[in-house]
């Protein structure tokens, strides 16, 4: 698993910026060609310069998994175009009152776990449009919004720190691959903010240090 270091215009937060899946990376229009290159050699897939709703803030407002996408509806119709275009998998948009999608969903292609007030609107098209085997609803301690407090992909899951023994074992169950506790960018304990990745390998914030690095390595291995 390549593990590089990244940051979106000295902004170390770069799991808020960049989208990626096993398929296809998002990166905001604007993106300096360095990192465009960093995500495509380290993520080995296309990178797609796009914008969601004409913010940059990509991560935050989409989930997905190798499987599908699912937009906020506030996407713009040339936003959502692009993406179908471009992407070989269900592109879908939620109609729903949430917005921050990635931030209230917690995904790889077996499971789903979401934000508790959430899980109503958004359960159906997760399960269709993902289409995972199971969807839930939960927290990671008293944490609601799961999809920012975690990151998930078919090899591995970092959760935040706060995480119990029996939020470990209840994700353990539920997405079936390696997890354990971390923190990013110096202490984060918010993991989405400064990890982002697929099965090939790994971008965290640049402020991540070398502890952290390697307890991400020894929870997603060698993929």
């Amino acid at each position: 698993m390549i593990i590089e270091k990244a940051n979106y215009y000295g902004n170390p937060n770069i799991g808020i910026y960049v989208y990626a899946n096993d398929k296809i990376a998002f990166v905001p229009k604007d993106a300096e060609e360095k990192l465009v290159k960093l995500v495509k050699s380290t993520l080995n897939i296309p990178v797609l310069r796009i914008s969601i709703a004409d913010t940059n803030v990509i991560n935050i407002l989409i989930v997905g998994n190798n499987k599908g996408i699912l937009l906020p509806h506030i996407v713009r119709e040339h936003e959502y175009r692009k993406i179908k275009q471009e992407f070989e998998g269900n592109v879908a948009v939620v109609e729903t009152r949430f917005t921050a999608l990635g931030n209230v969903c917690l995904v790889n292609d077996r499971a789903a776990l979401i934000h508790p007030h959430a899980y109503e609107e958004l359960a159906k098209f997760v399960k269709d449009f993902l289409e995972v085997e199971v969807v839930e609803k939960g927290l990671i301690n008293d944490i609601p919004t799961v999809g920012s407090a975690a990151y998930i992909n078919n090899v591995g899951g970092l959760v935040h720190p706060d995480a119990t023994e029996k939020d470990l074992e209840s994700l353990l169950d539920l997405f079936r691959v390696r997890i354990d506790i971390g923190t990013v960018n110096f202490g984060i304990g918010f993991i989405k903010s400064g990890l982002v990745g697929n099965s090939t390998g790994l971008l965290v914030g640049e402020r991540t240090t070398g502890p952290e690095i390697m307890r991400i390595s020894r929870v997603f291995g060698n993929g």
